[in-house]
């Protein structure tokens, strides 16, 4: 059945032959649901922080309107950064890579995805450890609620998991699998944010990136930050020390609140701020601390 993936995919019309763009009808009917729940069922809830947290799963207009907006803007820029990566993916399969692997094969999208998985947890644990690359991931992190728009707020800049990906059209992989890849990787993450699903059956809670986990990895507490950095496969986390499980209801977004829908100021900030740094520092030492540093690094 594998050997009609290539003509069954050609047949489709061009916007169809991403995953995400194919999956958009799917998230725009779990958003509708999603929105119905919260409008209907849900309740602001006070914390043990004393602040009053947003319905669980709950919606604000002027919040989604960002997150929807972000979500729209990267499907243009993500196809812009794919374009440039498709002649370097291209040069490196065919001129660098030692073998071409199959594509009819079940074992190459058997390393494909798995391959995709385990380099999305290291950019993902690299975004958050990284100041410079942090400034492109941030804008991800900045809602304080946690519901399926939250997954569309996504970054403009994908420089980083371009280079990322870079082992895996020189292990063989075509690049237009590559894309496929990540696509797969990206839909399926859209799916974990939500605080609709509480915890799913244990062996799945431990193999499989859940809400539950995502959930930790969005929250601002001091005991979740930096943690669950999984796409699909929380056996990352759990293999590097990165795993930590839900405990509580997080409190949502950045350490540091933005405060602000304006998309470009959400998606900009950190690098104005990296710029600030950088130009008030006293040596080469401190600049290269604010750009290569962690996020809120100081001399």
């Amino acid at each position: 059945m594998l050997e009609i993936v290539p003509d069954f995919w050609n047949s489709l019309p061009r916007p169809l032959r991403d995953p995400v763009a194919f999956a958009i009808p799917f998230f725009v009917l779990f958003l509708a649901l999603e929105w119905s729940a919260a409008r209907y069922l849900a309740a602001p809830e006070r914390g043990a922080d004393g602040r009053t947290h947003p319905p669980r799963g709950g919606y604000d207009p002027a919040d989604s309107r960002a997150s929807i907006s972000m979500g729209a803007v990267s499907v243009l820029t993500s196809a812009a950064w794919k374009a440039l990566a498709l002649v370097g993916y291209a040069a490196i399969y065919a001129y660098l890579a030692p073998w071409h692997l199959p594509v009819d094969a079940w074992y190459t999208w058997v390393i494909l995805l798995v391959g995709v998985d385990l380099l999305f947890y290291w950019y993902h644990r690299i975004a958050h450890r990284t100041r410079i690359v942090w400034a492109t991931h941030q804008a991800h992190h900045s809602s304080e609620y946690y519901n399926f728009a939250t997954a569309l707020r996504q970054k403009w800049n994908n420089s980083g998991e371009i280079l990322m990906w870079i082992p895996l059209p020189l292990i063989g992989i075509p690049p237009w699998m590559v894309f496929v890849g990540f696509s797969v990787n990206l839909v399926y993450q859209f799916f974990v944010h939500t605080e609709r699903v509480d915890r799913l059956p244990r062996p799945i809670e431990f193999v499989f990136n859940t809400p539950s986990h995502h959930r930790v990895h969005h929250g601002c507490d001091p005991e979740y930050l930096d943690k669950n950095y999984a796409g699909i496969l929380v056996l990352w986390d759990r293999l590097f020390g990165t795993f930590q499980p839900e405990t509580h209801r997080p409190t949502y977004g950045l350490t540091k609140p933005v405060n602000t829908y304006n998309i470009l100021t959400l998606q900009g900030h950190e690098y104005a701020a990296i710029v600030r740094d950088v130009r008030s520092a006293g040596s080469w030492r401190e600049r290269m601390g604010y750009v290569f540093g962690p996020p809120g690094w100081t001399p």
